[in-house]
């Protein structure tokens, strides 16, 4: 049985960090590179840097703290953030990361994974997916950072992305995001049963037995983990941290 991965993903804002709750208010949570320097010492599996606000400011990559986040770190890296052309992902690859988070620009550029893709192979490509329920329970794609409706077909979307070559799937629930909640189980069962490719889950996940559900019912790869390794505990303050390597392979029976 391959060790599922368990992923902190960071949410930057211009060179900070913070934490959102449903992808609305956001609180400061410190600096980058400090909170790199603790996850080297707890020996993470790899980290996930997205720029929440990127593309729906529309703005560029912001190379020097990303440059400043490889230097420092000693695991394996992905970036999400409006990456918008291949020239793009190879300014992100030089720097020093394994791989990229593309979500917003793959609406209006699907040709855009497939060439990342091509040149860099698909374990270089992360597609990401962010998925809102409505009030009467339907779930629909979201992009900008939760700002523009997108398309209902969650499962012919995640299937477009995997034609186009994406080596794992992202998939957050919008609605769980900052929740401490668990991730959405029914959602996340439904893409890994109808693709091929690893899929990561994301969003509400609060203690370590959420990981266990998300592998055990939902037959995902990896997690990606937020509040749980910023926070000390729903709702109190700072503490950049990382769940007990024993009590997490107790839970998912390794």
């Amino acid at each position: 049985m391959l060790r599922t991965r368990v992923i902190p993903c960071l949410l930057l804002k211009n060179e900070s960090l913070v934490k959102t709750v449903k992808f609305k208010e956001y609180n400061y949570i410190g600096d980058p590179i400090n909170t790199v320097r603790i996850f080297n010492e707890l020996e993470v599996d790899e980290l996930m840097f997205l720029d929440i606000f990127a593309s729906k400011e529309n703005r560029t990559i912001n190379v020097k703290i990303l440059q400043d986040i490889a230097n420092e770190c000693f695991m394996p890296l992905s970036y999400g953030g409006n990456i918008k052309s291949l020239d793009d992902a190879k300014k992100i690859f030089e720097i020093g990361f394994e791989k990229v988070v593309i979500n917003s620009n793959t609406f209006e550029n699907l040709q855009l994974i497939e060439e990342i893709s091509r040149y860099f192979g698909v374990q270089s490509v992360v597609g990401s997916i962010d998925i809102k329920q409505s009030f009467w329970g339907k779930n629909t794609i979201y992009s900008h950072h939760g700002r523009k409706k997108q398309s209902s077909d969650i499962i012919g979307w995640a299937k477009q992305l995997e034609n186009a070559g994406v080596g794992e799937l992202l998939i957050t629930s919008i609605d769980r995001e900052g929740s401490w909640e668990g991730y959405d189980l029914e959602l996340l069962k439904s893409v890994t049963d109808s693709v091929q490719v690893p899929v990561i889950a994301n969003g509400g996940c609060g203690k370590v037995e959420h990981i266990a559900e998300a592998v055990n019912m939902a037959h995902v790869s990896a997690c990606a983990v937020g509040s749980m390794v910023v926070y000390q505990k729903k709702g109190m303050g700072v503490l950049v941290n990382f769940p007990d390597r024993k009590k997490l392979n107790q839970v998912l029976g390794y």
